[in-house]
């Protein structure tokens, strides 16, 4: 099992949308079975891969109730499920928080239990900033995924996204890198020409790649599917795809990290 964290420091940039057609796209390219996880009590990944916005189910009710994960996992495509964090009153979502403070194991345990194919791929859609469940996802993720903006306010928030993972995951002997994805790119404005010239020169060989800023996007979203299946001509789509390819190489030939 490989396990992305798809991350964010500031909130809006995207993130679920990303994760939602990564985990489409990996699954086609790979054919391995891939497990989209919804850890942001917004609980809108569902929505992005099409379950039915009735559904009320998720980690955060089974969690509260002791029952297993694997009974709220959907598959919505081909070789493609997901865990929603489910619909939770607040009363009940602080007293879930409490209990993954009180449990640092918390998301690896649920996570072993699954007992997922040896080689599955896992996407946790995390909050933005630092939050309990950030901290879980960031401490069992052998990649975390940081998408940005191309503004000055996603740049100026980096040092806080390096800042976690640096606490939560370099430590590790099983972590391999961190990657940065800048979304919703307008190559028209010189503003993202810039950030997109910065970002690359700072973090070098860790730039995974930019997405347009495309319609076809948030159309494919109003449609419930995915950019994949709707825009076969947009720039989000081969943008994605693309994405999806460099993941697939970067976990295909990674190794952990040899320690000091």
């Amino acid at each position: 099992m490989k396990v992305i964290a798809v991350a964010s420091a500031k909130g809006g940039v995207g993130k679920t949308t990303v994760t939602e057609s990564l985990a489409v796209a990996l699954a086609r390219q790979t054919g391995r079975m891939v497990l989209a996880i919804d850890l942001d009590p917004q609980n809108a990944l569902a929505l992005h891969l099409g379950l039915d916005p009735q559904e009320l189910r998720g980690l955060s009710r089974s969690t509260l109730a002791g029952a297993h994960w694997r009974d709220v996992c959907f598959e919505c495509q081909p070789g493609v499920y997901v865990l929603p964090f489910g619909a939770v009153s607040e009363d009940d979502r602080t007293d879930l928080e409490a209990q993954i403070v009180a449990r640092p194991d918390w998301l690896s345990w649920h996570l072993r239990n699954l007992e997922l194919p040896h080689d599955a791929l896992v996407l946790l859609d995390t909050p933005p900033g630092p939050t309990v469940y950030g901290q879980q996802a960031l401490s069992v993720a052998q990649w975390v995924l940081v998408v940005m903006l191309a503004d000055a306010g996603s740049y100026a928030t980096l040092p806080l996204m390096q800042r976690l993972v640096q606490t939560y995951c370099t430590p590790r002997a099983d972590y391999v890198e961190t990657l940065y994805l800048l979304n919703q790119v307008n190559s028209a404005r010189q503003l993202s020409q810039d950030i997109l010239r910065v970002l690359r020169e700072t973090v070098g060989e860790s730039f995974l790649g930019i997405i347009h800023n495309d319609e076809a996007v948030a159309e494919a979203l109003a449609l419930g599917t995915s950019v994949l299946d709707h825009g076969p001509q947009s720039l989000a789509r081969h943008d994605i795809l693309n994405c999806a390819a460099a993941i697939a190489a970067r976990i295909q030939g990674a190794a952990p990290r040899r320690q000091e």
